[in-house]
This record gives structure tokens, C-alpha cells and sequence, in this order.
């Protein structure tokens, strides 16, 4: 994209995209506190933690593993949490209830966040098999029967050592999950009708006697059993109008809470919960909340909060506030605050507490189907209560039909006494009631990548959903730069509108689709799901259309080229080569990378494999937080910066040469349960055909050389993932990567360093860029941009000389959900970036100078090629398209904007719930 040019767009809102509506949210737990210390634990937990992994449940099956964006030192993070990995479901099937547990609690400090390679997930779909995932590779680790029909609630105990389940049939099954294992435990009394929820109880410390005696005694074994905690009752919400509270160790009912009932029919208790000094807190289909007394089981205090069911509830980390929402699409919050009796005489005024509703905010358009907060509420006795920094605010994430997850942050009211910091950076407000809340956005494609691809030769744009895939053709334009971009409507359903539709595809899967790609010009189409990869040759029709010929024998040429062992053949990532020539297939579970030649003639032969790599399969180790390389065949450089990420210029020069055949094959067996083996998330190829390169979850990324077809070179790992890659059309031997926290890395591939000419830029990145909410999600290039100078003219100039100044720019585009920014990678950002200044017009009124509209839209009156360039900032803000899906260049001045307005997705959904008031229709 060349600066002071016009460029013709294609705002896409044809794509019938829908992400899937969030079912389930999870945080993970905190270990248990020490039964022996009592003073330490609670005093300990000033230090605020940092955010822990986000699990979030899609009605597709899908699984979502998002990760906090914010370094150890900051609080702040305004990406929040962004996708990090996604384990595709099986189809079909759908997510009702996540729960985590901590692998090894001896591992974890009290005042420590578990890593997610020590926690274990489990799920359950509304069948009657409890599901554990495995986090490495993005599949089913183990099922178990319930044995009692469809799972309505998994709920661990707090020691994470057992899991309750609601059955179905009545009962409350326990599930021992301690020692890694996953059996029955033991089974409660049935009662006639469904549990719906289940809350535990506060765990009951041992007998402090007992543990003076252990102490005594001084054994290792005892030592260790110090800290054990035993659980002592449980509570479920029945439908049958009641709450029921089951003692642990007999399995029997202690006692039975009844709710009201409507016209005889019953009341379902879809939520419950427990704090740590025992009361019970209950959410039915009536809209009220209830509180109870432990004790007695009476009710204490019933709030009308909503006018319909009653879905989801989570409770504050010092359990002070309960959170509920549901049908209405409302978030009520539920204070417990201190009141004095002002009619008391008694000089010594006894003061009380008591709950109130104290705030209530509708912050989604449909259903609300599932709450998180964190930290996490552990319900513990006011003895062992842990307490966390009062001057950071808890955030609360929510999620439902409307398919994004909210998050807001969720300060206490009585917490503004002191300054409160907001993690999120939305507002310098951070309680419940005032603060901004925002929605994270969702993307079109796992990891964080768009499913939508785009075929510049054949003008095709092919978009991937969970089991089938639409090509579209981008019809030529004309004149491109004689379109008006502020008056066209695209809505219109005109023949010539600019594109047709020419081809769907049905596919039978094991899994919903995780990869897809479209060759240049437009012969290949490759897709994937997580156990096998399928090949389609494309045929053009005389009417147009596209006929598909599937390539049989692939998935068995890709087999063949993978260990015995290897269970699946399907892929994670998938990429065509520029001439079209080439596909490189990342495996699924196993992380090979292979090369197939598919030909340049038009004659049909069956692919042929060109090579397997497998570095990414090498093991790995953490030092500090970074990932460092192991077998002795790649090293880390030592010296990156952490506030900055940006490893000095001859830092590059990691890994020279090419690797052995020996050291490939080596690298197979090196592979165990400490050193898991990564997920390919994202490649990118230059446009000249003679690099890729690829990266995965384990921030390690590498570069082969497709002409080759050698390894070439391994990037040091940076502080933040990496969502974006491209090569630079002008220049393709220097690769652009976007990281997750919005900054911004350059390589040159072939010197393996990062250029001098580019840090100017990245180690001076504006903060109205990497403080952008929505994180980065592409990169792209014109392709009609201009050859750029080699690095040896480039330095040997001086910034200030004539030379310099008549060197063409280095312009990409990147975007993200919400933003498109066009940044000149070389050149000396100044104050002035993202110019927004004011200007009078002759007749005095202000105008804005934004010089990203320009930019964009051809169609921008008055302006002057020569006035435009003086107005060009180093970075170039466009915000009118969203929320974007897919943006790239299907020829040079010629962009394909795809959108996916919210309107358009949320009309496909059912009515959301309206209830008219007295006096109104």
C-alpha cells in the first residue's frame, strides 16, 4: 500500500459467518490455604494475581483456551485475554459445564496462579459422559459414564481432589480425580427429580489436636497430610421446587429447602452457590434469589432480581458480592453490606448486615448462559478467608447467546476508599456499577486466526465453518478508482453486485473443522479437521461454477509419511505456496511439518512429499517465563528485553545452516509428558516463494527455505504470542510478525537479524496502537507496492539525507476486530502519529483531518496527491469496518474488507426475552 493513493475496497458483508453462542465459563481454582498456618494464609495474598487461563464452552463443541495478554510486572492489559489455543469438539456436540481442577496442588504456591500445562480440564454436553481434554494435544484425553443418565452439573470440591455430578436419574455421584485418575467414587441417595446445580460446602479443617500429635510424631508422611482439608456437606438445586443439602460422608439428605411455586407448575433451581461462612445462595426459574441460612435451612432473604430464569451465578473472591444473570439479559449484583439500628438507645449501638441488590446492568442482547469471575471464590471459614489487594478490581466475565465474551471489571462500591486500579484499562472507573465493560472479540477461525481465505489469481474467497465450506468470486472492477465507497450499498442483492457465489461444500467430519486454505489459482482447496486432512481439485464449469474432485489417496500419503504411532493425520494449519505449486500441512497432533509437490501442469498425478520437518517437535525448556531451545541445536538469546520485546539487531543469528537428517530423526523420541509437544498455529510464505514460516503455541518460531526445502533459521521467542506473519511483497525476504499486546516485530530473513531501519518503529510503538482493545489478528502488503532497497543502501544512508527521503516506504496493514492501521515500518514515528487535529473550513466550521480516511476511501473530496502525503502520519487509523473478519489484497490498490456486522448474526437468533411494562406495548 503505497502512501497518497487511492484504493479501491471491497466491503464484504456477504459472508454468513456465525461464531457460536458461549455456553459454559471457566478460571481455575486456587490451591487450599494451610491448615497450619493459619496466621500466614490469612494474611498472605496482597500481591495481586496475575489473570489465570480462561476456558470458554461453545453450543458448537469448541473449546476455547484464552490467555491474560499482561506481563508479571503490569496489572494493566488492555487486550485482556486473547484466544490462545482451541480444542475442537467432536460433531456434533455441544459444551454444558467446564470444570478445572490443579494436577499437582504441591506444585502450586497458596498465593500462586496454576499454570495451564498443571491443571485438568473436564466437561459435560448434555449426554452422560464426563469428558477430561487434553490441553497438548487439543483432544479427548479420557471418557466417563456417569452411570445415571445426562450430566446436568460438574462441580469440583475445593480441595480438587473429587468432582459432584447431578444426574439425570436424581442422584449426586462422586468422581475421585486425585492422583490423576478419574473413577466413581461413591453414589448419593436418589431422589425423584433432576439436580440441576451443585455447590460444596466450606471445607472443614483437621482437628488441631490431630495435627499436634502428627507433628509430634514427626514423620515425612505426616508432615504432608498437615494441610488436608475434608469436605463435609453439599447442596443441589433440584426440579422439583427445591434445594437439597447432602452430607458428604453418610451420602444422605440433611435437609430440604422449598421455593415458591407458580400455578402449581414447578420451579427449577438452575444456580446455586455457598460462602465461606455457609450460607446458601440460590437463582431459579422465577427470577429469584434466595439466601439461606447453613444451619437451620430456613430463608434468610428472597430478592425478585430478574423477570426470568434465573441461568448462571458466581461469587466474589471474598465472597462480599454475588453475581446473577440469565434469560433477561441482566447482570445483578448482590452486596452484603453493615447497617446500624438507628432506633437502638443503647449507647453501644449493636450493628448487623445484611444483603441488598445493589446494582444491575444489561450488558448483553440475549441470554446470558454462564458467569466466571477472578479471582476465583473458594468458599473457606472466616479463619483461613484469604485476603487480596483491595486496590485492584476482580473482573467478571460473562457469555451466552450473543456469542462474545464481556468482561467488566467488578470493584465493590465500599472500595473506593483508595484508588482502584482497573485491569482492563476501559475506565478509570473500576466498581461494577460505573465502570465501562467490553466484549473481547470472537474470530472467525481457531487459535485466533480468520477462517476466511482468499485466492488472488483466481479472485476467490473461501470461507470455513464447522463443518462445511462457500467460495465466492470477486468480480472485476472496471474502473477501481472511480468507486464511491461512502455511497455504495453493498446490502443490495444485485446480480453484478461484485460477487457470486459459485460453490458449497457439505463435509463429513469427525471433528468441526480446524484449517482450510485456497491455492492462488484457485485449483487447490485443502481442509481439515483435527484426525484428517482432505485434498480437492477445483474445476471450473462452462456455466461458471466450481466442481470439486477430492484427491483420495491424500490422507493416505500424509499417513504414510507420519510415525506408526501418530493417531491423526488431520492438520492445524494449512498454506499453498505463491505459484500454487506447493502445500505445507502441519499435523494436528504430532506437529510435523510436511511439504507435498502438487505440480504446475495441468495433468492430475497424486502429490508427492518433498520433506517432513519436525522442529517444533524438539524438546523445551522455561527459564524466566521464556521458552528456550533445546537438544543443544537452538539456543535462546538471553538478552531480549522485557518491557520492550525487542531483542537487540544481531540477535537474530540463532541457528545457522541446515539440520541434519540425524538431528530431524532424533528429534521424534524427544518428546514425553514434561516436554509436550507444541500446536502449529500459524504460517505465512513470501510472496517469491522461498520462505515460510511457522509458530506455535509455545512461542517458538521457525523459517524454511521452500526452494530448498532446508531448515533455515529459529526466532528468539518474544514476551507475547504471535497473531499475525506476513512477508513484505516490496522486500520478501523481511518478515512482519504482530504479537498479541499490539507491538510489533521485524526480521530479515536472509542476514537472520532484525534491521536497524525497523526499530525506530517497534521499540517506539505509539500507545494509542498498543493500548488498542482488540488485539492484532493479520498483516498484509499490496501487492503492487514498489522493490525496496536492499538493507546495505538503506543503512548506509542517513535519515536527514536527500537519499533517504526518495526511498519508497515499507507500508503494511494490519488489522484487527474492530481497527484497520496502516503503519510506514520505516520510518520515525513522532508525536504527530495518529493525527486527529481540527481544521476550520472557509466557511468556519470544523472538519476533522484524519488522514486514514483518505487513505482507504478513494472517494475523499478536495484532497491532492501532494497535500495527502504532507498529512500521511507514521501510523493510520480506519475504524469504520467492523467487526472485520478477514482483510487482504486480492490485487495491487485493491483491498477486500470482510464483515460480519453484529446485527446481521444476531438476527439469526431467536427473539430475546422482552417483557412490556404496565402502560405499554
Amino acid at each position: 500500500m503505497i502512501e497518497g493513493t487511492s484504493l479501491s475496497v471491497h466491503r464484504c458483508r456477504f459472508v454468513d459467518f456465525s461464531p457460536s453462542a458461549i455456553t459454559a465459563l471457566a478460571f481455575p481454582p486456587l490451591r487450599l490455604p494451610s491448615v497450619k498456618g493459619k496466621k500466614s494464609a490469612a494474611s498472605s495474598g496482597r500481591k495481586a494475581l496475575r489473570p489465570g487461563t480462561l476456558a470458554v464452552g461453545r453450543s458448537n463443541g469448541n473449546i476455547e483456551i484464552y490467555e491474560w495478554t499482561g506481563s508479571e510486572r503490569k496489572v494493566q492489559a488492555p487486550q485482556a485475554w486473547v484466544v490462545r489455543k482451541t480444542i475442537p469438539g467432536p460433531h456434533p456436540s455441544k459444551v454444558d459445564c467446564l470444570a478445572f481442577s490443579i494436577k499437582n496442588p504441591d506444585h502450586v504456591g497458596e498465593d500462586e496462579v496454576p499454570a495451564l500445562a498443571n491443571l485438568r480440564l473436564f466437561s459435560a454436553g448434555g449426554s452422560s459422559e464426563l469428558v477430561e481434554w487434553d490441553f497438548d494435544r487439543a483432544c479427548i484425553r479420557r471418557t466417563l459414564s456417569s452411570q445415571g443418565g445426562s450430566i446436568w452439573a460438574v462441580t469440583p470440591n475445593p480441595a480438587g481432589t473429587q468432582l459432584a455430578l447431578g444426574c439425570e436419574d436424581g442422584s449426586i455421584r462422586l468422581i475421585s480425580i486425585e492422583y490423576d485418575t478419574l473413577t466413581h467414587l461413591r453414589r448419593f441417595d436418589r431422589i425423584k427429580s433432576r439436580i440441576l446445580s451443585i455447590a460444596w460446602g466450606p471445607p472443614v479443617p483437621r482437628e488441631t489436636g490431630k495435627i499436634s500429635e502428627n507433628s509430634a510424631e514427626g514423620s515425612d508422611e505426616d508432615d504432608e497430610d498437615e494441610d488436608d482439608w475434608s469436605d463435609a456437606w453439599l447442596v443441589a438445586g433440584c426440579s422439583d421446587s427445591s434445594l437439597r443439602k447432602w452430607d458428604v460422608g453418610t451420602g444422605r439428605v440433611l435437609d430440604r429447602m422449598a421455593t415458591e411455586k407458580v400455578k402449581g407448575e414447578r420451579t427449577l433451581v438452575w444456580a446455586v452457590g455457598v460462602l465461606g461462612d455457609g450460607t446458601i445462595v440460590s437463582g431459579d426459574s422465577m427470577g429469584i434469589v434466595k439466601f439461606w441460612d447453613p444451619v437451620t435451612c430456613t430463608q434468610t432473604d428472597s430478592f425478585p432480581g430478574h423477570a426470568a430464569d434465573i441461568l448462571c451465578m458466581t461469587i466474589s473472591p471474598d465472597g462480599t458480592a454475588v453475581y446473577t444473570s440469565g434469560v433477561d439479559q441482566k447482570i445483578t449484583q448482590f452486596t452484603h453490606v453493615k447497617i446500624t439500628n438507628p432506633d437502638s438507645k443503647s449507647i453501644l449501638k449493636r450493628s448487623s448486615s445484611r444483603w441488598i441488590m445493589s446494582a444491575s446492568r444489561r450488558m448483553h442482547s440475549h441470554d446470558v448462559r454462564a458467569l466466571a469471575i477472578w479471582p476465583p471464590h473458594t468458599a473457606l471459614p472466616p479463619t483461613y478467608r484469604r485476603q487480596f489487594p483491595i486496590d485492584v478490581a476482580p473482573i467478571l466475565a460473562s457469555g451466552g447467546l450473543d456469542m462474545s465474551v464481556n468482561v467488566t471489571p467488578a470493584a465493590l462500591p465500599s472500595a473506593t476508599i483508595t484508588i482502584i486500579t482497573n485491569p482492563l484499562a476501559t475506565s478509570t472507573e473500576a466498581t461494577f456499577e460505573d465502570s465501562y465493560n467490553r466484549r473481547l472479540a470472537y474470530s472467525s477461525g481457531p487459535f485466533n486466526v480468520s477462517a476466511i481465505h482468499l485466492a488472488r489469481q483466481a479472485r476467490l474467497l473461501l470461507c470455513m465453518r464447522d463443518t462445511s465450506l462457500t467460495v465466492w468470486r470477486v468480480l472485476q472492477r472496471r474502473d477501481p478508482n472511480s468507486l464511491d465507497m461512502e455511497n455504495l450499498d453493498l446490502d443490495d442483492e444485485k446480480p453484478d453486485g461484485g460477487f457470486e457465489r459459485i460453490l458449497d461444500m457439505d463435509l463429513n467430519v469427525h471433528t468441526n473443522l480446524v484449517a482450510s486454505a485456497i491455492s492462488d489459482d484457485g485449483r487447490w482447496i485443502a481442509v481439515s479437521d483435527w484426525y484428517e486432512t482432505k485434498l480437492f481439485e477445483l474445476k471450473q464449469e462452462s456455466n461458471g461454477d466450481l466442481t470439486p474432485r477430492r484427491i483420495r489417496d491424500f490422507s493416505a500419503i500424509l499417513h504414510s509419511q507420519l510415525p506408526d504411532k501418530t493417531q491423526s493425520a488431520g492438520a492445524s494449519s494449512l498454506i499453498f505456496s505463491p505459484d500454487s505449486s506447493k502445500l505445507v500441512i502441519t499435523t494436528a497432533m504430532s506437529s510435523y511439518i510436511v511439504i507435498f509437490d502438487l505440480g504446475r501442469g495441468s495433468a492430475p498425478r497424486s502429490p508427492v512429499v518433498l520433506r517432513r520437518f519436525d522442529q517444533h517437535r524438539a524438546a523445551d525448556t522455561t527459564v524466566g517465563g521464556r521458552v528456550i531451545k533445546g537438544n543443544g541445536r537452538m539456543r535462546q538469546h538471553s538478552e531480549v528485553q522485557e518491557d520492550t520485546a525487542v531483542p537487540p539487531a544481531d540477535a537474530g543469528d540463532l541457528q545457522d545452516g541446515d539440520a541434519s537428517e540425524d538431528e530431524s530423526s532424533s528429534a521424534e523420541d524427544d518428546t514425553s509428558p514434561n516436554n509436550a509437544v507444541p500446536t502449529v498455529t500459524r504460517m505465512a510464505a513470501s510472496p517469491d516463494g522461498q520462505w515460510l514460516v511457522t509458530t506455535d503455541t509455545h512461542g517458538r518460531t521457525f523459517i524454511f527455505n521452500l526452494d530448498s526445502v532446508t531448515y533455515h533459521a529459529t526466532l528468539p521467542s518474544f514476551a507475547s504470542a504471535i497473531h499475525a506473519l506476513a512477508f513484505d511483497t516490496a522486500s520478501p525476504n523481511t518478515l512482519v510478525m504482530g504479537l498479541a499486546d499490539n507491538t510489533l516485530e521485524v526480521y530479515d530473513v536472509e542476514t537472520r537479524s532484525f534491521p536497524r531501519w525497523a526499530q525506530r518503529v517497534v521499540k517506539h510503538m505509539p500507545d494509542k496502537f498498543t493500548l488498542m482493545h482488540d488485539p492484532i489478528i493479520g498483516v498484509t502488503f499490496d501487492p503492487g507496492a514498489m522493490a525496496a532497497p536492499s538493507n546495505e543502501d538503506a543503512s548506509g544512508q542517513g535519515e536527514d539525507s536527500a537519499a533517504s527521503k526518495s526511498l519508497p516506504p515499507r507500508n503494511a496493514l494490519f488489522w484487527g476486530s474492530t481497527w484497520l492501521c496502516r503503519i510506514k515500518l520505516d520510518a520515525t514515528p513522532g508525536p504527530t502519529a495518529f493525527d486527529k487535529r481540527r481544521r476550520r473550513d472557509q466557511f468556519g466550521s470544523k472538519r476533522s483531518d484524519h488522514a486514514s480516511y483518505s487513505a482507504v476511501n478513494p472517494s475523499a473530496p478536495g484532497v491532492e496527491d501532494g497535500e495527502m502525503e504532507k498529512r500521511q502520519r507514521n501510523f493510520t487509523l480506519v475504524t469504520k469496518y467492523r467487526p472485520l473478519l478477514f482483510a487482504d489484497f486480492v490485487a495491487p490498490k485493491e483491498l477486500v474488507v470482510v464483515e460480519r456486522p453484529l446485527v446481521d448474526v444476531l438476527h439469526g437468533l431467536p427473539p430475546a426475552f422482552f417483557k412490556p411494562k404496565y402502560g405499554r406495548t
